[in-house]
């Protein structure tokens, strides 16, 4: 048993803190955003590496090893965009009256940048792995790439939890963007797909035959995705799920307004005006 849980619990925690991690850092003073990142590019540069050097290694430690790296080249995109170095064209609110799809495409338009920079992420990754015994790099960035892909589709739809207090304060107006309703068609399917996805690794992992490389990274696996799961949870349940990282978010949320999400009664309602958002920001 202790083949499974050692790897499940490493998972947990080392997801639940660089998601804590990048939270504090993305929150603290525009000044230091700089600094960080120019720490965050050395940390990247050395997971590459350790992608690369572990990709030939099929012990149990070198799944553990590509899961890491993975994450750390994860946290980065994510850094770089919470902070503003690589986001998108677009750096306001919705349009005012804008619905539909002019809506979609420029929601698009705030993070195109950082999708393409995802993309050549998991390229990099892919021809650091190609042809070798150890992908669970690869694996790892995919199942962050497709659930953070997926929990944004479902915000830009409608959820009922938005969790704007994890928004950093320069990017108050990607609140616009956002909707609040009960559900959306994409929900169920996330969901679903989530789960199917989850048994399936673990069923993997419990596989006759397979090797403690493969034990270790399809548990791991198996977690991440089950954590990615229960966040897509977090964003109907009414739990208050950024209480988990209460200790990496400064006391914001009272603190400042948020430009309002777009109420489910109203339908194809018009974004918030970039004129309100302006008011929001205090410019």
């Amino acid at each position: 048993m202790g083949a499974y849980a050692l790897p499940a619990l490493y998972a947990v925690l080392v997801w639940w803190f660089s998601t804590g991690l990048i939270l504090l850092l993305d929150h603290r003073p525009r000044s230091t955003h700089a600094l960080s990142m120019v720490a965050g590019t050395g940390v990247l540069g050395l997971s590459l590496w350790a992608i690369g050097a572990s990709a030939g290694d099929a012990s149990a430690g070198s799944a553990y090893i590509a899961f890491t790296a993975a994450l750390l080249v994860w946290g980065w995109q994510e850094m770089s965009y919470y902070m503003g170095f690589v986001s998108g064209p677009r750096t306001l609110g919705c349009p005012p009256g804008a619905s539909g799809l002019q809506r979609f495409r420029a929601a698009a338009a705030t993070s195109l940048w950082h999708e393409a920079a995802i993309v050549a992420g998991g390229l990099a990754i892919l021809a650091l792995t190609w042809g070798e015994p150890n992908r669970f790099a690869l694996w790892t960035y995919l199942v962050l790439w497709g659930m953070n892909l997926s929990a944004r589709l479902n915000l830009f739809l409608g959820v009922r939890n938005l969790n704007a207090e994890l928004l950093p304060e320069h990017l108050a107006y990607l609140g616009s963007y956002l909707r609040t309703r009960a559900m959306n068609p994409l929900f169920p399917v996330s969901v679903t797909a989530a789960g199917i996805a989850t048994i399936a690794l673990v069923l993997a992992a419990l596989g006759e035959g397979a090797t403690a490389h493969e034990v270790a990274g399809l548990s791991i696996l198996a977690t991440l995705m089950a954590l990615a799961t229960l966040e897509h949870g977090f964003l109907m349940l009414p739990l208050p799920s950024a209480a988990l990282w209460q200790w990496s978010l400064p006391k914001i949320a009272d603190a400042r307004p948020m430009p309002s999400p777009i109420p489910a009664a109203r339908g194809e309602t018009p974004c918030v005006g970039e004129r309100r958002l302006a008011e929001v920001d205090g410019h």
